[in-house]
């Protein structure tokens, strides 16, 4: 459990809750418990993700691969007590009202399932080999990798006890475009990234004939969409004025990154 949470990584996840929660007022501590709790699901998904039955992949963030490192029944357990550890933690949060509290560990949960990260999981193996249409890969990605970058920024409201419908949309606005940006710049790192700047094997997706932005749009209309969704993010953080310039920020790193 620790050689997949603690080998290092972006961090994008909890630096949302952070910024989500710091521009609405909320002190650090009171967002550490959610910052936690989303980190430990993703390095979860992680160790899922590369199992043989999975992605059948042997390099994460520079390294072997929890199953590779452990073997395979290890890294399931690993993963499994993961995702409970990450419940832990954030049941353990009191520092929040009770019907906030239940909303935290609801919007958490809606992230790692069927209409999140396990039915973005099922929907992409299922369409290895075939070409989806642009709006199916958003649907796919929309769960796969958005829905936990959406439950963080969220969560950063929630701790910071917002409960303001506008401000929560345009939270989730923001989410949602750099949810589908972070998977464009991932898929187009995949076909010209670097196997030891990334951390994982690159060209993976094209070998496993996986539908990519790449493969469906072309690598000009990927980058298009891309600066087009990373607009899209900026502008979302309006309402927010000068408190959104964090968030506007990791937008574009997201966008930028090279890694």
């Amino acid at each position: 459990m620790r050689y997949a949470v603690l080998a290092g990584g972006k961090r994008l996840r909890p630096v949302l809750v952070y910024a989500a929660g710091s521009a609405l007022g909320a002190g650090l501590d009171a967002l550490d418990a959610c910052a936690a709790a989303v980190e430990i699901i993703h390095a979860y998904s992680l160790v899922h993700d590369d199992l043989p039955a999975m992605d059948d992949d042997a390099l994460r963030r520079g390294r072997p691969t929890c199953h590779v490192a452990f073997g395979e029944a290890m890294a399931i357990l690993a993963g499994d007590a993961l995702q409970a550890l990450a419940f832990e933690i954030l049941a353990a949060d009191h520092g929040h009202d009770p019907t906030t509290h239940l909303e935290m560990l609801r919007t958490l949960a809606a992230a790692c399932g069927s209409q999140g990260m396990a039915g973005g999981q099922a929907l992409d193996l299922a369409a290895v080999g075939s070409r989806l249409t642009p709006d199916e890969l958003d649907r796919m990605h929309e769960a796969k990798t958005g829905a936990l970058i959406r439950a963080s920024v969220r969560l950063g409201a929630l701790a910071a006890g917002c409960s303001d419908t506008n401000t929560l949309d345009a939270l989730d606005h923001f989410a949602h475009a750099i949810g589908l940006a972070f998977q464009i710049r991932d898929d187009i790192l995949d076909v010209e990234g670097d196997s030891t700047v990334i951390g994982k094997t690159a060209g993976k997706d094209a070998a496993n004939a996986k539908p990519t932005y790449p493969a469906i749009l072309g690598m000009d209309a990927s980058r298009a969409r891309l600066d087009q969704l990373t607009q899209e993010a900026i502008s979302s953080l309006a309402p927010l004025g000068e408190r959104g310039k964090e968030l506007a920020a990791l937008a574009r790193y997201v966008a930028e990154r090279e890694s």
